[in-house]
């Protein structure tokens, strides 16, 4: 499944993604804000992706993971991802990693209105959530320009480096979308 925007294409990550998948895993200013750890070899990095990639085989999808293509000059600037409920509440929850030399340009925020739209459009998601740390400035701005909702604090509920952080916990609803 690949998905557009004016600047960016995203097409689902595979094998051949390994290597630059690992280099942005490895970056410490990218894990900063992420429960995910840095893979401590790229074998590891070969089991996060593991779930999304055989995911793709399946007739009833509950996640996606996308790499991030520049259309202007092709370079794979990170990854996206969705995940969804498959049940009667109709929910998602997406994410967004970049390459630090693509942060400030708007691509987080043009990543979370496709992934809106996808989640609405696609699948007909009632409600599509999205968690950020609570001292992550830069990403709550990008859910807050996409047009969620902060609905509240998580307390103490990411482990980062041995912390336990709080979380704020952001939504959109399909009624919302104009």
């Amino acid at each position: 499944m690949k998905l557009e925007t004016n600047r960016l294409q995203l097409f689902e990550i595979s094998w051949d993604d390994l290597e630059k998948i690992h280099e942005l895993h490895s970056i410490p200013e990218v894990d900063e804000f992420n429960t995910l750890g840095i893979p401590e070899n790229i074998e590891v990095t070969r089991k996060i992706i593991s779930a999304d990639i055989e995911n793709q085989l399946k007739k009833t999808r509950s996640r996606f993971c996308w790499k991030v293509i520049i259309k202007e000059n092709s370079a794979f600037a990170g990854l996206a991802g969705m995940t969804l409920s498959n049940d009667r509440f109709k929910m998602g929850e997406f994410y967004y990693k970049l390459f630090p030399k693509f942060w400030g340009n708007g691509y987080a925020t043009e990543i979370a209105r496709e992934l809106i739209y996808f989640g609405f459009s696609e699948y007909k998601l009632h409600r599509i959530e999205a968690g950020v740390a609570t001292k992550n400035l830069a990403s709550i701005r990008v859910l807050e320009k996409a047009g969620m909702t902060k609905e509240g604090i998580r307390r103490k509920i990411l482990p980062i480096r041995g912390e336990w952080i709080d979380n704020y916990h952001y939504s959109i609803l399909d009624e919302e979308i104009k």
